[in-house]
């Protein structure tokens, strides 16, 4: 099997008013080339469009990557790096204090669309000065301020 393309993933997802207008963001990024797609939804939270912000990347893949993902959503890639993910999976989608697991369909279609990729997920500091985090998010506020 050939060794597997390094591509690289920055998400955002923002909302004005939790819930209220959303907006998410993503750069897609391979061997020096990247792609930049965001979109909006009218009534959504900001989970939603940190979720919506990978799901939308990881359908741009057109075939097994070795993928880095970066987000400033602890909510997002904490659910994989504290292994919150393998447990709600493992109790029938139910958290740790019996509650239905929030955003149910959108982890699901993420652990879809994940599975022919290496993943590596990166927790990055939000409005900082990381270039392509900033970016992810002018896109995603960006959608909202279309829709106002």
């Amino acid at each position: 099997m050939s060794e597997l393309k390094k591509v690289t993933l920055y998400t955002d997802g923002a909302c004005s008013g939790n819930p209220g207008k959303g907006g998410y963001g993503g750069i897609l990024m391979y061997n020096g080339h990247k792609k930049e797609y965001s979109g909006y939804a009218e009534e959504t939270t900001n989970n939603r469009m940190e979720l919506t912000a990978v799901i939308e990347g990881l359908k741009l893949l057109k075939e097994p990557v070795n993928l880095n993902i970066y987000s400033d959503s602890a909510y997002t890639v904490n659910a994989f790096l504290e292994g919150w993910i393998d447990n709600w999976t493992a109790n029938n989608w139910r958290t740790a204090s019996k509650k239905p697991v929030q955003n149910v369909e959108l982890w699901q279609e993420l652990l879809e669309l994940i599975k022919p990729h290496k993943v590596t997920w990166n927790k990055v500091k939000g409005h900082a000065d990381n270039e392509y985090n900033n970016r992810c998010d002018s896109l995603a506020t960006g959608e909202i301020a279309k829709h106002q």
